[in-house]
């Protein structure tokens, strides 16, 4: 019996780039079998996530909140794993936020737990599959055995080459920002740099994701429409994806489900698609 085989479309040359760049970062990727209606060159390089709604998953089922972190910890491997699989290259996981802090101890308490257990238990795997852990945020303030997890996860992982994780704990995009400026002030009053030469690009390579591709995609589960102070240098071109699914909840399906809501988007960064015409002015140079 003949056996009939679905025809991939021929790939455009900027596919092939994309697809030849997502095979040295991760060989093992296929986006063309797992996502074969994205083009390869529409699939984000770098997805940042908030991941929301580990609470309220847990009490609409009558459990404490902290139920609702321990199984949103067990949905980063599986959204990890699978953005390996479609050729995403980074990915950023809002983790833990200067402002948590303020909430209540317990639950604090057990997030610090969740972090070394996580760092602790996926050391192995991630040094295995070649994914390289990079943490961002503050490390004053943070108990000595989250430090001890956070070091021995990044130095494990520090050869590998493949895909990349990136945990913001203890983070703020304000503070970030502010930890840039001074070092550059350091930087100037050692006589290492010029004030007069300090642009963009200085900034950038102050800030904790330097040398990362900028996020294509930022996605907040739980609903809530907030940027929360995540990456606010980062995402300035960013297209931000809102669902209402709580993060324990996002799967491999809500995950495909929204790259392929940025493959449908045009990303002008500031510019004009090729078929729209100049506006008459009173836009947002931006729009």
């Amino acid at each position: 019996m003949t056996q009939h085989h679905a025809i991939q479309p021929e790939l455009s040359e900027a596919d092939r780039e994309a697809l030849a760049r997502i095979k040295s970062v991760q060989p093992a990727a296929d986006p063309l079998t797992l996502l074969p209606d994205v083009p390869p060159s529409r699939i984000p390089r770098h997805i940042a996530i908030i991941m929301d709604g580990n609470g309220r998953w847990a009490r609409r089922r009558g459990f404490p909140r902290e139920f609702g972190h321990r199984n949103g910890a067990a949905t980063i491997r599986t959204i990890l794993t699978e953005c390996e699989r479609i050729g995403v290259e980074v990915l950023t996981l809002y983790s833990f936020s200067l402002e948590n802090w303020r909430r209540p101890d317990r639950e604090v308490a057990e997030l610090m737990r969740l972090c070394c257990a996580y760092c602790d238990g996926e050391r192995e795997a991630m040094k295995r599959r070649n994914v390289r852990c990079r943490v961002i945020g503050r490390r004053e303030g943070l108990p000595s055995e989250v430090l001890a997890s956070i070091t021995a996860l990044e130095d494990a992982t520090r050869s590998c080459t493949g895909s990349k994780l990136c945990l913001a704990i203890n983070y703020g995009g304000r503070a970030e920002i502010v930890d840039a400026c001074r070092s550059l002030a350091a930087r100037a009053v050692r006589g290492e740099i010029e004030p007069s030469s300090i642009d963009e690009w200085s900034i950038e390579g102050e800030l904790g994701t330097a040398g990362l591709p900028e996020p294509d995609m930022l996605v907040r589960t739980g609903g809530e429409r907030r940027i929360s102070n995540f990456l606010l240098w980062q995402i300035s071109y960013a297209e931000i994806y809102v669902t209402d699914v709580l993060w324990p909840d996002f799967g491999v399906a809500e995950l495909h489900a929204a790259v392929r809501e940025f493959a449908r988007r045009r990303r002008r960064f500031g510019g004009l698609d090729q078929d729209e015409p100049p506006s008459d002015g009173g836009s947002s140079p931006h729009a």
